[in-house]
């Protein structure tokens, strides 16, 4: 599964990110312009020791990422989206696609892809969920359709001790 985020601006928001998918295989992709360095002392202390299990990619652009990707199916995470990410079957190359922190994923990509847009249900009055949290709701339904795969189900330590 890939993690693309469009313009991300808050460090630890990613370094979060970064972390969860090390510890789940997914593939992260960091769309420019950042708003931040890669080098920052926040987002490296968010993924902690996990970096050398991330496979990360950087783009100049998110037309970049579909050129790259063209047989990938795209969900793309948004409040204004019509149907919630339960909705969806995921498959195990697909891309979950989340904008910046302050703006969303660009209009004029949400609305050329209107039936691949979906949402975390919330109350009327709730701006949006963080990044981070958004990211981890929606990473972990997929791989729960996906039964999993490729991830430890069960820990024997109880059992042992």
């Amino acid at each position: 599964m890939h993690i693309v985020l469009i313009e991300p601006q808050i460090p630890p928001n990613t370094g979060n990110i970064a972390r969860l998918c090390a510890v789940t295989g997914c593939e992260l992709h960091l769309v420019e312009p950042l708003g931040f360095s890669t080098d920052d002392k926040h987002l490296k202390r968010a993924g902690l020791d996990y970096w050398h299990f991330l496979k990360i990619h950087f783009h100049k652009n998110f037309a970049e990422v579909l050129q790259e990707y063209p047989e990938n199916i795209y969900h793309y995470l948004s409040t204004k989206a019509p149907n919630t990410y339960t909705d969806v079957s995921y498959g195990k190359n697909d891309m979950l696609v989340f904008g910046r922190e302050d703006a969303g994923i660009p209009e004029t990509i949400l609305k050329g892809n209107l039936s691949s847009c979906v949402r975390i249900p919330m109350i009327d009055e709730a701006r949006s969920l963080n990044l981070s949290n958004s990211v981890s709701i929606v990473v972990y339904e997929a791989l729960r359709q996906q039964n999993f795969i490729g991830l430890k189900k069960t820990n024997d330590y109880l059992e042992k001790n």
